[in-house]
């Protein structure tokens, strides 16, 4: 079983990605964290308990602490935990620092759990490519236990017959809307047509990423808004 600590400063995210996880066979959360010292503590207890962190989901904006200088901090430990970052921030410098601080993967908010699925799902491949023990690994086993992680094409995960691209913009639009949005405003802010928008709506929902309410309003046929979970 894969231990999981999640750090992320939004209590409700922090909900998502548990539910994400539990859905996901393989992994168990051992702590969730909302600050950088609270990461590092929970992370330093497991260590020094003989039961150490497997993997951290880092969020990179933290309020008392960068998520790099945490991710730095937490290359210190032995082991130290893998770390995925996830984040809304897209600037291409602090993709390259999280990687230079160890992070195996990067996931951007929003997304949908499709795309979280196949992340979390190439680092169990990921770690069943690697011999055990601490012995060095042939220069085969390396290259296979990397190749685990690449996402083939660059593309983010989507279900099948999706266009990527379009899955992530149709996801943002649902994540950015507060009060959730219909398949008509959806269209309209993506540049699809409704059908297509409600097509791959249906599928967000069907999937779990987001849920499905009623608007009967005063007059007129009802009509379907769509939430993140």
């Amino acid at each position: 079983m894969i231990s999981v600590l999640i750090v992320e400063d939004e209590p409700l995210i922090a909900e998502a990605h548990q539910a994400y996880l539990q859905r996901l066979e393989g992994f168990t959360v051992t702590a969730v964290a909302h600050t950088a010292r609270e990461a590092m503590r929970a992370a330093g207890e497991a260590a020094a308990n003989e039961i150490p962190i497997d993997l951290v989901l880092l969020d990179i904006g933290l309020p008392d602490a960068s998520g790099i200088a945490l991710a730095s901090g937490l290359s210190g430990l032995r082991p130290a935990p893998d770390i995925i970052a996830i984040t809304s921030e897209r600037d291409l410098e602090m993709v390259r620092a999280a990687v230079g601080h160890g992070a195996l993967a990067y996931l951007l908010k929003p997304f949908t759990f499709a795309a979280f699925r196949d992340r979390l799902e190439r680092y169990q491949r990921y770690r069943e490519a690697l011999p055990a023990g601490t012995d060095a690994a042939s220069q085969a086993e390396v290259d296979r236990a990397l190749a685990e992680l690449r996402v083939t094409g660059g593309r983010s995960a989507a279900p099948k017959g999706a266009a990527a691209g379009t899955n992530d913009e149709i996801a943002r639009a649902v994540r950015d809307s507060a009060d959730g949005i219909t398949a008509d405003a959806v269209a309209k802010q993506v540049g699809v047509s409704r059908v297509t928008a409600w097509r791959y709506l249906e599928r967000l929902a069907d999937e779990g990423t987001v849920t499905r309410h009623t608007d009967y309003g005063k007059a007129g046929r009802p009509k379907t808004r769509y939430q993140w979970r």
